[in-house]
Parts: C-alpha cells; sequence; structure tokens
C-alpha cells in the first residue's frame, strides 16, 4: 500500500527571519504577589514543621493540610497554632489563637489518610447534599468537612448549643473553642450531674430541635456532650445527617438508646424507646 504524505502549505507570513520576536517577559504585579505568598507559604510550612507537635504527627499535616491552614491564617481566622485538645479516627482537634475579637478557637483538622473514611460514606451517601462523591477518599473527606460546618449553622439556627462554625477551609474546620487556658471543657460522662432530670430535659429539647430542623445526630452520647461555662454543648456534628437519609430513622433509635442508657446509670427511669417517641410526636420537621 502506497501512502502519500503532503507538506503543510507556508501561510502569507511578512518579516519572517532571524530576528528577535518581541515578547514581553516583564515582571507583572501579579507574579509579585504571588512570589512573596510563596515565600511567606514556605516560611509558614517550615515554622509548623520544626514543632515538636508536627514532628510527632506528621501524617496529620500533609502539604495539603498546610497549605489550607495557610489560607485561614491569611484570612485572619488562625493567628497562632497551640497545642492538641483531643484525637479520634478521622480528625484531630488542636487550640489556636483566632483573631482579636474571638481570642482562643478550636482547629480540626480532618485526615486525608483517614483509614476508616468508608464509615463516613455510610453518612454521606444518601444525604441529598452530598451525591455523586464515589469512592475518591480526598473527596469523602472534604465533603465531611463541609458537612459539618453546614449541620453546625443548621443546628445553631434552630437553637441547638453547639460549637459556633467560624470558617472552613478543604479539610479543616475552625470553630469556637471550649474550655478554658488551653483545656477542653469536660464531657457529659466527666462532669457531676447534681440535677441529672434538668440535664436529661435539656439533651431531650436539643435532640427534639434537631429533628425539628431536620437532622438527626447519628452518634450522640455523653461522650459528645460538652458541659460548658453551665451550659450543655453538642459536638461532633460531622457525621449528623437529614432526616431524607435511608439510615436517619435507625440513627436517631441509636442516639435515643445512648442518651437513656445513660442516663438510666444515673438513677433514672428513662426508656430509649419512649424519648424517641416524645421527639417524633413533638418536631415537625416536615413544616
Amino acid at each position: 500500500m502506497t501512502e502519500e504524505h503532503s507538506l503543510l502549505e507556508p501561510e502569507n507570513v511578512e518579516g519572517v527571519g532571524d530576528e528577535w520576536e518581541e515578547i514581553d517577559v516583564s515582571d507583572t504585579e501579579a507574579d509579585k504577589v504571588q512570589r512573596q505568598r510563596d515565600r511567606e507559604f514556605n516560611k509558614f510550612r517550615e515554622r509548623l514543621k520544626n514543632t515538636e507537635q508536627f514532628k510527632v504527627e506528621q501524617s496529620v499535616f500533609d502539604d495539603a493540610t498546610l497549605a489550607a491552614l495557610y489560607k485561614l491564617v491569611q484570612d485572619g481566622y488562625v493567628q497562632a497554632f497551640g497545642g492538641p485538645l483531643s484525637s479520634g479516627k478521622e480528625a484531630n482537634v488542636y487550640s489556636a489563637l483566632g483573631s482579636e475579637e474571638r481570642g482562643e478557637v478550636a482547629v480540626k483538622v480532618y485526615r486525608i489518610n483517614a483509614s476508616d473514611f468508608r464509615d463516613m460514606r455510610e453518612y454521606l451517601v444518601g444525604d441529598p447534599r452530598f451525591e455523586e462523591l464515589g469512592g475518591n477518599k480526598k473527596r469523602v473527606v472534604l465533603a465531611w468537612t463541609r458537612k459539618e460546618f453546614a449541620n453546625l449553622k443548621r443546628a445553631r439556627k434552630a437553637g441547638v448549643r453547639v460549637p459556633e462554625p467560624i470558617a472552613v477551609q478543604r479539610n479543616v474546620l475552625v470553630m469556637e473553642f471550649l474550655g478554658s487556658d488551653g483545656e477542653r471543657a469536660p464531657t457529659l460522662d466527666d462532669a457531676h450531674l447534681e440535677n441529672p432530670e434538668t440535664t436529661f430535659e435539656v439533651v431531650r429539647e436539643y435532640m427534639r430541635r434537631l429533628y425539628d430542623a431536620g437532622l438527626v445526630h447519628g452518634d450522640l452520647s455523653e461522650y459528645n456532650i460538652i458541659v460548658h461555662d453551665g451550659e450543655l454543648v453538642i459536638i461532633d456534628l460531622g457525621q449528623a445527617v437529614t432526616i431524607h437519609h435511608p439510615n436517619s430513622g435507625e440513627f436517631l433509635t441509636r442516639d435515643c438508646a445512648n442518651v437513656a442508657s445513660f442516663f438510666q446509670r444515673q438513677g433514672m427511669d428513662v426508656r430509649g424507646d419512649e424519648l424517641e417517641a416524645w421527639i417524633r410526636d413533638n418536631a415537625d420537621p416536615s413544616k
């Protein structure tokens, strides 16, 4: 088989020769600003990497997380990074110095390499706010972080005492710090309850308000209720789902069983099924 190859015809271009073509290679203001930001970020990264905390937890502070933290610093949400407050399966929480107006804040860093990210998908898949995530680990973790930020805002709007969400950037969430002098406030399990009946009524009402706002916590127990300045504060809303989630009913039943079990140990006659029935009877999430 014979192939014929044609030669590309040159276009009519005037002035073709070996003279220098005028190409603008001057520095723009944007170039200068970007280089300055790059230098500042590199200094920030090296400063944080040289801390003892980073050396212990390098898996938490990958380059993408450092970039997210740097953006939060640039935007004025974080001025200085503090020590650890808690460490969980998916995230670590650190104290930090926020803006002058806010003072101390909490910084929650979700690990991109979380080993149990498939458990996260159980709460995300079926939530109409976070569809089509697939099995991409990074997308799941980033969606989870945005989900907690959105859940906190929704809960506060419903009158539930939760940490105030301040800012979110990739896998990093900045929120209200609950405690004093760098120490986290005690959980309900650690606190001494002088009046468990009143405490139960507050927790029950917060559960009702959440459900009334179309949310189910999904992992509520005495370990993620904080006692801060005489108030009960619901924390860890990353896994909270809307009532449209296919497992929301199962999650509500489990939450009620956990809460009832705790208050039974405080000497109260409380049943999980009765608590769930009360919440359903006194909330109207469809309004």
